[in-house]
């Protein structure tokens, strides 16, 4: 249908309501009991503002409104609907999911992350993601084991 038989402000207006999808993941969508309860919330908020956003009587307004929400309300379902939610590691003998390990680095510096799904992952609150480099590189070694990456060497000071 032409934008000249539609109630629009113009044929940008229209673009700019429609937002690509966010991307998911190839891994497989690993996530901790804490994580799934976190997409699941996501989801709901994303519910009431769409339906928030279909309550504007304003036409143009109403899709700028609900394009966010939208695009979110696809994603997290999808998330939600993939997630496969692992077990609590059971032993701390090695590094799994789930786990927290702390690694010195060469230059001194000491880090602790817990190993979490991607969409959990927050480096700056101490998880990241089980896909990432370094998350990688830690799985299934021990406390002492040592690991090179990007030139430096990491050793693993603790598991938990």
């Amino acid at each position: 249908m032409s934008v000249a038989f539609v109630k629009e402000e113009s044929a940008e207006a229209a673009s700019e309501t429609l937002l690509p999808d966010r991307p998911i993941s190839p891994h497989p969508n690993l996530v901790t009991q804490a994580g799934l309860t976190a997409l699941e919330t996501q989801l709901a908020a994303a519910r009431t503002a769409y339906e928030a956003a279909n309550t504007i009587e304003d036409v143009n307004e109403r899709r700028r409104q609900s394009a966010g929400p939208l695009r979110d309300l696809r994603y997290l379902a999808e998330r939600v609907r993939t997630a496969q939610v692992m077990a609590e590691p059971t032993s701390n003998n090695t590094v799994a999911f789930g786990n927290t390990v702390t690694f010195s680095r060469d230059d001194g510096r000491v880090q602790t992350y817990r190993i979490v799904g991607e969409d959990e992952a927050d480096p700056k609150a101490g998880t990241i993601s089980y896909v990432a480099p370094v998350a990688r590189l830690l799985m299934g070694k021990a406390v002492g084991d040592v690991v090179s990456m990007g030139g430096q060497e990491l050793e693993i000071v603790s598991i938990s």
